[in-house]
């Protein structure tokens, strides 16, 4: 079995997600259940889809990961695109 954490594209998910987490504990309470969660919950999908393709074995299996993976990169795209377009103290953590 092949190691996820190997890989270059897993580890830049997984660093995304730490910094994910830390741009969003600055977040307001009012966004713990909306914004933050879905920031938090997208990118974390990432890299877990990396290690889940990677687990489950063969080429096209990982594949379906890979792409499940990267719905999960566009949704956190858009949580930021909304964070730093909203009118809140949140767009300053994401500079």
């Amino acid at each position: 079995m092949r190691d996820f954490r190997e890989i270059k594209v897993w580890e830049k998910a997984h660093l995304l997600t730490l910094e994910i987490y830390k741009a969003t504990a600055s977040f307001p309470t009012e966004e713990r259940y909306g914004l933050t969660s879905q920031l938090r919950r997208s990118s974390a999908s990432i890299a877990a889809n990396i290690a889940e393709g990677f687990g489950r074995g063969g080429n096209a299996k990982l594949a379906r990961f890979f792409q499940i993976g990267m719905g999960s990169a566009s949704e956190v795209e858009y949580h930021i695109l909304l964070a730093k377009g909203s009118e809140s103290p949140i767009k300053k953590d994401l500079r």
